[in-house]
């Protein structure tokens, strides 16, 4: 059996897919639309900023908070809502997009080009000014991220 590789799975994902420019997403916003849903590492998203009133949903928590079965379900997250995911190149949200597709929810679009084209586009960029729990600064991320 031929290996199915990441490239294979994200060209899969994007042939079922709404892809948005950055024009259209800002659109949607102004708008007030859509949701737009940051799906980046916490650490991405404190280094680099967001989309100004995205919300944050790891992807690696999109299973576990959009779906209402689920024990880990946040309220926000509701079928009938219109949710535009981003991740910095548009990769994992084509990935994330079709899984909540697959969980039920039918108006779901993704950023094509990712945060990296929004800023690229001179898109307006909110600081995050906290990691939660884990890091308060971009500072605390750069120094767990060099070796000793």
């Amino acid at each position: 059996m031929p290996r199915t590789t990441v490239n294979d799975l994200v060209n899969a994902a994007k042939e079922s897919l709404e892809e948005l420019t950055v024009s259209e997403l800002k659109s949607e916003i102004s708008s007030d639309t859509c949701i737009a849903i940051d799906i980046r590492d916490f650490r991405e998203r404190l280094l680099e900023g967001t989309i100004p009133g995205s919300v944050s949903a790891p992807r690696g928590m999109i299973e576990w908070w959009f779906d209402p079965e689920s024990p880990y379900h946040k309220e926000g997250f509701n079928l009938e809502d219109r949710f535009v995911l981003f991740c910095s190149l548009g990769w994992r949200s084509a990935l994330a997009a079709s899984t909540l597709q697959d969980l039920g929810f039918h108006n779901v679009a993704h950023l094509a080009s990712g945060f990296t084209g929004w800023v690229e586009a001179n898109g307006d960029v909110e600081l995050v000014t906290s990691g939660g729990k884990w890091f308060n600064s971009s500072d605390d991320i750069i120094a767990s991220l060099i070796d000793d």
